[in-house]
């Protein structure tokens, strides 16, 4: 049949569909109170019809990384380059296979199972994931068209979430003329029947540059870049932050399309390398305009944190080892060949993979230097588990590929940080009276930004990265709460094992953030300009407000004291709930600009998804949010 549809959304946009086209009603990602608007259905359709839901580099655990932008510019943490791309789309319906459970972590001393070396093959790729993205890719061409983009835009699949009764959540990155665009992210939310309930964006609106030749050549787009960093160099724009000490050069520029600040523009993204006053390396992404030279943003890409086997914090725990000959490696074939090797103080390359011939590893010293490797295997084995066991997640990428965790990093390091460039945490041993860095809520927090950075991807600058941080505290803390570990009991606190404060108190904490002397406890219209670290308070309130509620009381022996910002109370509905609902909105609604009030609109509809527009749940996130001064 011939002809074309027009669908008007609330804002007053509209666009042409062709009959037999997908037709996408847009829900923008940032208006809390727009329903999502549907194409005319006829009555004998109605009663039949599904309603639709709702009507690389990781960020860092402790602040030691500079943080300065020029007046007017905005920083945006884009992802490293690494890749995370059946047949074109047929109407039928998916079905999600069973989730297996993960086993659980053990307490105490047990035996070791050790996996022969001939199993140890890299896992193949995770089959729950692989389908719904090849269906995303799929439909990429036809997505592009029903959205009405224009002739020089494409969608990228980058994720696909398929909810048990065969819902779909595409999540694509756009190119421009071939061109990547920073800020152009989109979810795609697909009934079972394939019609679309609606999609949330990162940019709404018309993506077009004046020209794609660029006023500054590459070599001078690199010199304003390094140059921009240089100026850095020895400034540290907060209190617990590491100052650049060096610049040791730039890699060459790439052409973008730069749309986070609503503005696209032709730019230029640079990698300009060096190193931190503390050892930490530093690779800086800069994006400067291609036709002026203006530095749009400047990004630090490497974030930081601050057989039976006893660690320095997790104590005596079960590991999952492979055997080799007569020797044993510190490396789990059944988690994706997770691995950790021994940097022996370096600071490059992959290390030494820790191996001996007992299974039996560390003894809870620090001198020992099996004793934080304990530690390190542990906390990525639990984080794994967690993540598999709760959401069927395999893997940080979802993709059953395990990542490596390298220890004894430097000299009196007092951090930790993740890459997604060697896809690695890496642990300093500390300084003085400080631990090494291999708390299992530093493990959880930072392996979780590797979560977020292959799901939202949410911009490590304003709003957004103090959610980007937030996360990571969420789910470190729901990690360490799912291992219980008698030597190292689980609580709303950050850091509490690292003695980095040098008095015994932890980095942060959650039922008011405030107590660390610079965490905002509710939002403000300024929030967006405190270090991500300290925005990320609002969230962390929020998350223990849903979980425990307001007012004094004490959790697994620990004290505490929630207050809210307008005085009311809130009733928890537990930690587990507040999880599901968090990790519903990041991977199915937060988008790479998702601020305060969007993240409110995405965990309504992620408690209405889970549990019910009219339930308790639903009614506690409100009131958590409203606690927070985020209505």
């Amino acid at each position: 049949m011939g002809g074309s549809r027009t669908i008007r959304t609330g804002t007053g946009d509209s666009w042409p569909i062709p009959r037999g086209a997908l037709s996408f009603p847009t829900t923008d990602c940032h208006a809390s109170d727009q329903a999502p608007v549907r194409r005319p259905v006829s009555p004998t359709r109605r009663a039949g019809r599904r309603q639709p839901h709702g009507s690389g580099t990781s960020a860092p655990y402790r602040p030691q990384r500079r943080q300065t932008r020029r007046p007017g510019t905005r920083r945006t943490r884009r992802h490293p380059r690494v890749s995370w791309k059946e047949p074109p789309y047929v109407k039928r319906k998916l079905t999600l296979p069973a989730v297996l459970s993960a086993a659980a972590l053990l307490a105490g001393v047990v035996q070791i199972a050790a996996v022969p070396a001939a199993q140890a093959a890299a896992p193949a790729p995770d089959r729950q994931t692989a389908a719904p993205l090849a269906l995303a890719a799929g439909q990429s061409a036809p997505l592009a068209r029903a959205l009405a983009l224009g002739g020089q835009e494409q969608l990228v699949a980058k994720d696909a979430v398929v909810d048990k009764d065969g819902t779909r959540h595409l999540r694509y990155e756009r190119t421009y003329a071939g061109l990547p665009v920073l800020g152009g992210d989109l979810v795609v939310h697909q009934r079972p029947d394939g019609s679309v309930g609606s999609v949330d964006r990162a940019f709404t609106g018309q993506l077009s540059v004046p020209s794609l030749t660029p006023g500054l050549a590459a070599p001078q787009a690199a010199e304003r870049a390094t140059a921009a960093v240089r100026a850095t160099v020895g400034l540290a724009a907060d209190r617990d932050e590491s100052a650049l000490s060096r610049v040791d050069g730039a890699g060459a520029p790439e052409l973008v399309i730069w749309a986070a600040d609503g503005t696209p523009r032709l730019a230029h993204r640079t990698v300009v390398r060096g190193e931190r006053t503390d050892g930490t390396p530093s690779r800086q992404e800069v994006v400067t305009d291609a036709a002026t030279g203006q530095v749009l943003s400047s990004q630090e890409q490497v974030q930081t944190a601050t057989g039976t086997g006893k660690g320095v914090n997790v104590g005596t725990v079960t590991l999952t080892t492979t055997q080799s000959g007569t020797s044993y490696q510190l490396k789990d074939a059944t988690r994706g060949n997770q691995s950790t090797t021994d940097l022996k103080g370096g600071t490059s390359g992959s290390g030494t993979l820790f191996a001996n011939t007992t299974n039996s590893w560390g003894n809870g010293s620090p001198s020992n230097r099996e004793s934080a490797a304990v530690d390190a295997q542990f906390g990525a084995a639990a984080t794994w588990d967690y993540y598999k066991s709760t959401f069927g997640r395999n893997g940080i990428k979802n993709n059953g590929v395990g990542a490596a965790s390298r220890v004894h990093y430097s000299s009196n390091y007092v951090n930790a940080f993740w890459d997604d460039s060697c896809f690695c945490m890496t642990y300093g041993d500390g300084a003085s009276n400080t631990h090494p860095l291999t708390a299992i809520d530093v493990s959880g927090h930072e392996m979780s930004h590797g979560v977020t950075s292959a799901t939202a991807g949410l911009i490590y600058s304003g709003e957004s990265g103090g959610l980007n941080e937030a996360t990571s505290d969420i789910f470190g803390t729901m990690v360490e709460w799912y291992a219980n570990l008698p030597a190292d009991p689980p609580d709303y606190l950050i850091g509490e094992k690292l003695n980095i404060n040098g008095n015994g108190t932890p980095l942060r904490y959650m039922d008011k953030p405030s107590k660390d002397g610079a965490s905002a406890d509710s939002w403000y219209s300024g929030v967006g300009n405190k270090d991500v670290h300290y925005s990320s308070g609002v969230a962390n309130h929020f998350f223990y407000l849903l979980s425990e509620g307001s007012g004094a009381k004490v959790i697994n022996g620990v004290s505490y004291n929630s207050p809210t910002s307008n005085g009311s109370t809130v009733t928890g509905i537990g930690r587990t709930k507040a999880a599901a609902i968090w990790y519903r909105a990041l991977t199915v609604y937060f988008t790479s600009t998702t601020n305060y009030k969007a993240a409110r609109t995405g965990t309504l509809k992620a408690a209405s998804d889970l549990y019910g527009a009219t339930s308790a749940e639903y009614k506690a996130v409100a009131a958590a949010w409203s606690g927070v001064n985020v209505n």
